[in-house]
């Protein structure tokens, strides 16, 4: 199966504000719950819709949104019925998406290992053996999905890789390190000591590759280097393995410079959830944009992973699984909450008249 990155545009008719409201769902809870599912991105203006992802889920969300919009149909008395989460969730279990997906992906052609001094490291889903490949084949790679879904780890692996083939000269470690506002100049310590925390996930990664002294070794001689995001601006980085991570609480700004750094003989990762942007909300996600922006440019692959691709220890499904529901429980009751508070207003409204 391509794992090329497709786009669609589907345009929701009669438009309607109100309906569109109830489609979305309250801060787009809806949208974010068909993306997170089906591994897609969603973007709209008024009544038309841009869906980004692999084409079979893009042409299957698309689908799903025509049949919500649907539903979202104004009654008799011109109410427009509520959309609720369970709604969303039901269609999205009839339309057998996820399934479809299963049988698409079970024959992807041979393994992918990746081989280190601590042993192989091979991918346990189709869509982790996409992203190896694609790592291994193009000069930049992005990798988009949910936490536990191995983006992070599989790119540092494929980093070892290549810096014990000899093929780059040197690890780069990124991530925006300021996102929450925090003020690394009143931290102790150097700058990759200030860095570390941030980075962590990526540390963790390498010691249980490399084992915890080679890597000391390593940082000591720059072969792998950590740097904040903002601080690479102005450098050319050639014969280099780049990581950005969490790469959803980049600016555009941010996004095009880190892009425009890679130099000769590199390769560069890009990681990130874009259900989980810290950003302040007038601030758009560098790597949603990089999404619609690129998705045409044949050298770049994106690789966007599901729910089903988390690879951690059992009990990580069931307490994400018991997470999504308690939110789902916390929305409705918000939403009911709100429209007593509106029928109480109205009420309150009417009897002063």
């Amino acid at each position: 199966m391509s794992n090329k990155i497709n786009s669609i545009e589907i345009h929701l008719e009669p438009a309607s504000s109100p309906r569109l409201a109830q489609l979305c769902g309250p801060l787009d809870d809806n949208l974010k719950q068909l993306e997170r599912r089906l591994g897609v991105e969603i973007s709209y203006r008024s009544n038309n819709f841009q869906i980004t992802g692999r084409h079979g889920m893009c042409l299957i969300a698309g689908s799903i949104l025509r049949s919500l919009y649907v539903e979202t149909a104004p009654l008799k008395g011109g109410d427009i019925p509520e959309l609720s989460p369970e709604k969303v969730h039901l269609a999205i279990q009839e339309s057998h998406a996820l399934e479809q997906d299963e049988e698409n992906t079970q024959h992807y052609g041979k393994e992918l290992n990746i081989k280190t001094k601590r042993g192989v490291i091979k991918p346990r889903t189709p869509n982790q053996a996409s992203y190896i490949g694609n790592m291994l084949g193009h000069d930049v790679t992005f990798g988009i999905g949910p936490a536990g879904t191995g983006k992070t780890y599989l790119a540092v692996a494929c980093a070892v890789d290549a810096l014990e083939r000899q093929e780059v000269r040197r690890i780069l470690l990124t991530r925006p390190a300021v996102e929450a506002g925090e003020k690394l100049g009143f931290l102790p310590g150097d700058l990759s000591q200030k860095v570390d925390p941030y980075l962590r996930p990526l540390y963790d990664a390498l010691f249980e590759m490399l084992g915890f002294e080679k890597v000391e070794r390593l940082i000591e001689r720059n072969v792998i280097e950590v740097a904040p995001l903002a601080y690479m601006r102005g450098r050319t980085l050639n014969d280099a393995y780049i990581i950005l991570d969490e790469s959803q609480n980049t600016t555009v700004e941010q996004m095009k410079m880190f892009l425009t750094r890679i130099g000769f003989n590199s390769r560069a990762v890009i990681t990130g959830d874009i259900t989980q942007i810290d950003l302040p909300r007038h601030q758009k996600s560098g790597l949603r944009h990089a999404i619609e922006v690129l998705s045409e440019v044949p050298a770049l692959s994106f690789n966007f992973f599901q729910a089903a691709d988390v690879v951690r220890h059992p009990i990580v499904a069931a307490i994400v699984e018991a997470y999504e529901e308690q939110d789902e429980r916390d929305r409705i009751a918000e939403e009911k909450q709100k429209q007593r508070r509106e029928a109480a207003q109205k009420l309150s409204q009417s009897g002063g008249e």
